[in-house]
């Protein structure tokens, strides 16, 4: 009996490492994508982090307030580009009904538990002999005031109660966890089970461990529609030509909703633009991952090299660079480590993503009702890369039939159905 065809949507993150546990199910696999081969999809250019402290959703109590504060500066971490869009007023107010505190007690497990789990995979994918500069020190939530840090120190009390060790430190413990960067700062808070590693590293190891398993990447196409016999879905039509399996993997990222559209789908989500700049010869190199948490900007040592990236900006699947966020990473990096001068930026191209964030910040994932065959696994936010192999593992649990190794109810893609 021939293995069974898994055929999967997007090459970013989240789908090769579906393809990589499909495929040792024994699967064979195709994956589809509309890029030409390039490495400038989301998956590559952010900040490596795989975070087992992000246990709290984007969808949160106070976020409609700050979001709305940052609105009137336009250099904040947050932006909402305003346009006649239904599909965005009806985002936001989903966004809205979500930000409470009984939405965090429900997801703060899970998102634990998710974490955790993609953590161990990324452990196991290294010593297969993976090769992406995982770097296993922990990462610091540094703050400037007493309200940040206040605020940090009662979240690190939270990560405690859910088994996440976590630490507040002040200025000077932090500077003794890490001395080889200089910071003014009030204090931080310190996540040891935290990690982070090359991005671009880790898309190229799996795509070669693909190739060298049979896996077909199939490149520079776009899905126009599907062919269905029932609840079944029998062939992905693109305008290359068409292709059948005997599975479909929906992991499109921001391009998802289009995806699902086509399928008879409601999946609501908006594409959070986000961008980072890399110096490649830093004034001083820190040994952790940090975030500077007033300013929401994220910084990763890679591979000799220093990558600072933040912002959230809405405004629909625009890919245009703004100035004006990429001056706000810019400008709070000296703030925070005051060796580093603006002018370090000078010369260096931003890169910038999609991110795709569903309305209560949860990810979509698991088989949808429509379809007896079609899997979905999308809206990871800013938690991709630090979701992606625990996604791939249980999506390809999912698809072969299995019992998923977490419950993934909170997570279905039919909850807005």
């Amino acid at each position: 009996m021939p293995p069974r065809h898994t055929l999967i949507i997007g090459s970013g993150v989240i789908g090769l490492s579906t393809a990589h546990y499909c495929q040792q199910r024994g699967h064979a696999v195709t994956i589809i994508d509309r890029l030409p081969a390039q490495r400038d999809g989301c998956s590559f250019g952010n900040a490596g982090m795989i975070v087992p402290s992000h246990f709290i959703p984007l969808a949160a109590p106070g976020m409609v307030k700050l979001g709305l504060k940052w609105m009137w500066n336009p250099e904040s971490p947050f932006y909402i580009k305003p346009r006649l869009s239904w599909d965005l007023i009806t985002w936001g107010f989903r966004f809205w009904q979500a930000a409470n505190k009984q939405h965090v007690a429900r997801c703060a497990p899970l998102l634990r538990d998710l974490n955790f789990a993609s953590r161990a995979c990324y452990e196991s994918l290294a010593a297969e002999g993976h090769e992406f500069s995982l770097v296993q020190k922990g990462l610091a939530m540094l703050c400037k005031t007493d309200h940040a840090l206040h605020e940090e120190a009662a979240t690190a009390a939270r990560a405690n109660e859910l088994g996440i060790p976590a630490e507040v430190l002040d200025a000077r413990a932090m500077a003794a966890l890490d001395p080889t960067v200089s910071m003014d700062i009030n204090g931080a808070v310190y996540f040891s089970r935290d990690c982070h590693l090359s991005p671009a590293r880790f898309m190229a190891s799996l795509e070669a461990s693909l190739v060298a398993g049979g896996a077909t990447f199939i490149r520079d196409t776009e899905v126009s529609a599907f062919a269905s016999d029932g609840s079944r879905i029998t062939a992905v039509q693109t305008y290359n030509g068409d292709f059948s399996a005997d599975e479909i993997v929906v992991a499109g990222g921001s391009w998802s909703p289009t995806l699902a559209a086509a399928l008879g789908l409601r999946l609501p989500m908006q594409a959070g633009k986000g961008y980072s700049l890399t110096v490649t010869n830093p004034r001083e190199l820190p040994q952790l991952c940090s975030i500077f948490t007033e300013a929401r900007v994220a910084v990763t040592p890679m591979d000799g090299a220093l990558r600072f990236g933040g912002t959230m900006e809405i405004a629909g699947l625009n890919e245009n660079i703004t100035p004006r966020r990429v001056n706000g990473i810019i400008k709070a990096a000296p703030k925070y480590f005051p060796a580093f001068r603006e002018s370090d930026f000078d010369g260096i191209l931003p890169w910038r993503g999609l991110r795709p964030c569903s309305p209560d910040g949860m990810p979509y994932m698991g088989r949808t009702s429509r379809w007896k065959n079609v899997t979905i696994a999308t809206g990871h936010s800013m938690m991709g890369l630090s979701l992606g192999p625990g996604t791939g593992k249980l999506i390809a649990e999912v698809v072969d039939g299995a019992k998923p190794s977490i419950d993934l109810s909170l997570l279905s893609p039919d909850r807005y159905a």
